[in-house]
Formats: structure tokens, C-alpha cells, sequence
């Protein structure tokens, strides 16, 4: 009998807050991490969502001792801990960790590699502290890189690899970054704008998050001390090879990725509650979705993007937005997307506008990327 595979616990380090009920009671409000700041000098500022160094190093002093860890290793710990203190490590428990930069910011004025650029090494220092026995594991896919994590615990579990997973994800705001995105043209000048007429670009965001995923035999049933469980029904991931940068004007990628997710759910697009999509603000970026979601019949299902409270986080928007969207289920509540008013669109989408109480059983998430990479994944409340 195949096993069943179940996110039965999360957490996240964000502007927003640095555990789960501060990011909703914020998301709840309204509330943005979007704001003017200024990293480069001699460059103007830009929007950004962006994490208060100040708060950041406070909260970590109060949970560990130990300060030799960069800036972006910190907010990894800090996601994990909670995680670690309720669900023991042995030797099938897997670590899996999502980022597409990691600690990059280690080479301004270098002229050698510091070890700690590595993402091998990255991964294996995290996974060093919390004791985890078994190697660990890197996946850096550009922006599907975190629902991807997602999928590999599921699917390396389902085959018998592991036991359980702890995955998380994360990318900072870094200059490498921002220079980066520059030279595509890809920032906008306000706050983003995600699927709107009025749409101009992305803003960069920064978090981590953190899921612990696992399988029960017991014929599906979780144990009586877990207060949640979403069973990860079906996955997929394609890459349509289009272009370094720009997605495939039909969505080919996406729509086949979607597909695949749903066909191994056994879920309809009539059963889909919800669509976490991934939803940049830019223009073929927010096309291109519209397009895919049309070909699979999914554009009455409601809909948002969670960039104009977070911007674009890069290795931990697909598990960041994932755990929100399992939130919104929890609580029963879509929450809006943010700054949406007149679609911009070509074909029909329908995006929420404010937020609304809903019955939320099945959720689709989405997330696509540089280079042609495409990823969808399937979720159920149990």
C-alpha cells in the first residue's frame, strides 16, 4: 500500500513576524513587509520586504547562545527550532533545504570562496547543529525551489528513503541579488502589483520557513498530539525550456506541471477550493499563469498571491506561501491579494479582492521560475 505523506507542522521567520500567528493576525490586517529601503549605496531605494536586522539579532538572542552564523543562517534556526523541540530526529529522518542563493553575501570584497558560500556546506552546518544523522539535502531550483522541497520529502519518503522531513527554506535580501534583478528590468517601482493593470514588477522579499513532514500507516489516521495535518496528495515539476529568464507565452510548463499534480491527487478542477499561485507582478510572468490556469479550467477557483505582503522570497516563496495557504484552510478564511483593483490579464482569473470565509479542503500551489522551471503541488485538509 503507498504511503500517505502529511505536513503535520510549520513555521516561518518573515517581516511580518517571526512565528505563524504574527504572520496571520498581520495578513489578517492587511498588513505589508513591502517598504522603501535602501541596500546598495549609491543606489536609490527601492521597495522591498525586508526583515529589521535589530529585531532579527534580538529574537535570536533569545534562543541561542551561539552567534558565529551569518545573518540568513540565523533566520533558518530561528524557523526550525519550534519544529525541532516538538518532533524527534533519528536515522531516517531526513533535512532538506531550499535556497537559490544562500549565503552569497559571504563574497562582497573576497577573492577566495569562503567555505560557507557552499550550499552543501550551508546545509550541512544547519543540519550540524540540530543533530541530524543523515546527510542532508540541497534543493536549489530557482523560484520552485521551496514547493519542490515539498515534493522530493514526499516522494523520498513514499519510496521508503526516509521516515519523516524537516524542510526549510530561505534567501535574504542581498546586493547580488538586487544587481541581479536589476539587470533584467524585473523591480518595480511600487509596491507590487500582482495579475493588475497596473502591474510594473517584482518586489524582492526575504524569509525562511519550515515544515516537518511525515507518514503514517495506521491507515492514514495522525496521532492524537498533532493539531493539523494536510496530506500532500499529488506533485509535479516541468521544465519547458523557454527561455533564461522569460516563461512560455502558453504556459506550457505550468499547465503541465499542474496536470501532472492533479492527475496523481485524483482531484478535479472542480474539487480545487483554492489557488496559491505564484504571481510576481510582471508582465508574461502573471500572463502566463492566467493562460495555464484557463487550459486546466481553474479560473473560477479563488485565487491570490501572497507578493504584495511578502514580495518575492525567492527558495522560501513556495514554502512560505504554502503554509500560509494551509493557514488560510485552518482558519477557513482566503485572504485577499494584495493591491489587486483591474485585472491585467488576457483571460479570466478570479483573484480575491478582500478578504472572505470559505470551506477550504483541496489547495493547489504553484510556482514557477528562471530558466523554463515550473512546479505545482496538491494539498488536502485532513
Amino acid at each position: 500500500m503507498r504511503k500517505e505523506v502529511y505536513i503535520t507542522d510549520y513555521n516561518c521567520v518573515t517581516p511580518l513576524g517571526f512565528d505563524i500567528s504574527s504572520n496571520w493576525n498581520a495578513l489578517l490586517e492587511g498588513k505589508s513587509g513591502v517598504a522603501l529601503h535602501k541596500v546598495i549605496e549609491n543606489h536609490d531605494s527601492f521597495y522591498a520586504s525586508m526583515i529589521d536586522s535589530g529585531k532579527l539579532e534580538n529574537e535570536f538572542q533569545k534562543h541561542f547562545e551561539n552567534l558565529n552564523f551569518t545573518r540568513l543562517e540565523k533566520m533558518f534556526l530561528l524557523s526550525l527550532k519550534p519544529l525541532i523541540e516538538r518532533h524527534n530526529i533519528t536515522e531516517e529522518t531526513a533535512f532538506i533545504l531550499s535556497t537559490t542563493k544562500g549565503n552569497i553575501s559571504l563574497l562582497k570584497n573576497q577573492t577566495t570562496l569562503p567555505e560557507g558560500v557552499f550550499l552543501s556546506s550551508l546545509a550541512q552546518k544547519i543540519a550540524d547543529f540540530f543533530g541530524f544523522k543523515t546527510k542532508p539535502i540541497v534543493v536549489s531550483n530557482a523560484c520552485v525551489s521551496g514547493v519542490m522541497a515539498i515534493a522530493i520529502a514526499k516522494n523520498m519518503i513514499q519510496a521508503g528513503k526516509y521516515k519523516n522531513a524537516f524542510v526549510v527554506a530561505g534567501d535574504e535580501i542581498t546586493e547580488f541579488v538586487i544587481s541581479g534583478f536589476n539587470s533584467f528590468q524585473a523591480i518595480g517601482t511600487e509596491p507590487c502589483k500582482p495579475y493588475d493593470k497596473n502591474r510594473n514588477g517584482i518586489n524582492i522579499g526575504e524569509a525562511t520557513a519550515a515544515v516537518y513532514i511525515t507518514c503514517h500507516s495506521d491507515e492514514g489516521r495522525i496521532s492524537q498530539n498533532e493539531k493539523f495535518s494536510f496530506k500532500v496528495l499529488g506533485d509535479s515539476a516541468i521544465n519547458d525550456a523557454n527561455h533564461i529568464s522569460g516563461p512560455s507565452r502558453t504556459g506550457e510548463g505550468l499547465f503541465a506541471s499542474i496536470k501532472n499534480a492533479m492527475t496523481e491527487a485524483k482531484v478535479s478542477a472542480e474539487q480545487i477550493n483554492f489557488i496559491s499561485a505564484h504571481g510576481t507582478a510582471t508582465i508574461y510572468n502573471d500572463e502566463m499563469e492566467a493562460i495555464a490556469f484557463n487550459r486546466m479550467e481553474l479560473q473560477h477557483v479563488p485565487l491570490n498571491s501572497m507578493k504584495g505582503f511578502y514580495g518575492h522570497c525567492l527558495g522560501a516563496s513556495g514554502l512560505l506561501e504554502s503554509i500560509i495557504s494551509m493557514e488560510s484552510a485552518l482558519h477557513g478564511t482566503l485572504i485577499s491579494s494584495k493591491n489587486f483593483e483591474k485585472p491585467g490579464i488576457s483571460q479570466p482569473l478570479n483573484i480575491i479582492k478582500e478578504n472572505q470565509p470559505a470551506n477550504i479542503k483541496y489547495i493547489l500551489k504553484t510556482a514557477s521560475g528562471f530558466g523554463g522551471c515550473n512546479a505545482a503541488i496538491v494539498l488536502e485538509k485532513c
